[in-house]
């Protein structure tokens, strides 16, 4: 991808931030602790989440990118996460500043589950999205049920709580296959992304 367009791209997803923010307002009332893993038992809005300024690059990177097919759902049993998975839509998210709720979002461009790369999804920091997603602990079982029924378990090894909103390389193919899950942890669009990253169960 050109880097204009990459540069363009990302300005306009941090727009598209701070539109979700002045025409909802506040998501939660929480705010990300000062420990490491973030727990519920704070206070200060959650941001909704966009895709990160950088997700053009993945796009970049893979050649022939695949949206994923209906029917695919993200579950984390402990954090009673259960959210179907819909493909992500950069003109209805940054250009028409429509981000849909009630879903979670494949990054177009990264990878389908069970594909041996970096599956990418995203939702929005609210209760019944990826909020809950602030309590995950390394260990925690995520599994992703594919539209046959069949299922693909992985389990979290890394929560890194405050990603530079700008960072690239979470959203970059992997040589080995990954699930990174990305919810935002405050109102601003500059403010860290939360990000998870889970590996195939062996």
């Amino acid at each position: 991808m050109r880097p204009r367009l990459t540069t363009a791209l990302a300005l306009a997803l941090i727009a598209l931030g701070a539109w979700i923010l002045l025409t909802r307002g506040p998501l939660v009332s929480q705010q990300a602790p000062a420990t490491v893993i973030p727990t519920a038992t704070v206070s200060a809005p959650a941001q909704s989440p966009s895709p990160p300024p950088s997700a053009s690059e993945s796009a970049r990177a893979t050649p022939g990118p695949r949206a994923i097919p209906d029917g695919y759902r993200v579950q984390v049993p402990r954090l009673r996460i259960d959210l179907a998975i819909k493909e992500g839509d950069l003109v209805q998210d940054v250009e028409r500043g429509q981000t849909p709720e009630g879903a979670a979002f494949h990054l177009p461009g990264t990878a389908i589950p069970g594909d041996g790369s970096n599956t990418y999804l995203y939702a929005h920091a609210r209760t019944g999205m990826f909020l809950s997603l602030w309590d995950a602990k390394e260990g925690d079982d995520v599994i992703i049920v594919a539209p046959d029924g069949r299922t693909i378990a992985y389990v979290v090894r890394e929560v890194h709580p405050r990603i530079p909103f700008n960072e690239v390389s979470w959203v970059l193919p992997t040589p080995t296959e990954r699930l990174t899950l990305q919810t935002s942890t405050g109102p601003n669009p500059q403010d860290p992304r939360f990000v998870v990253v889970a590996f195939p169960r062996t």
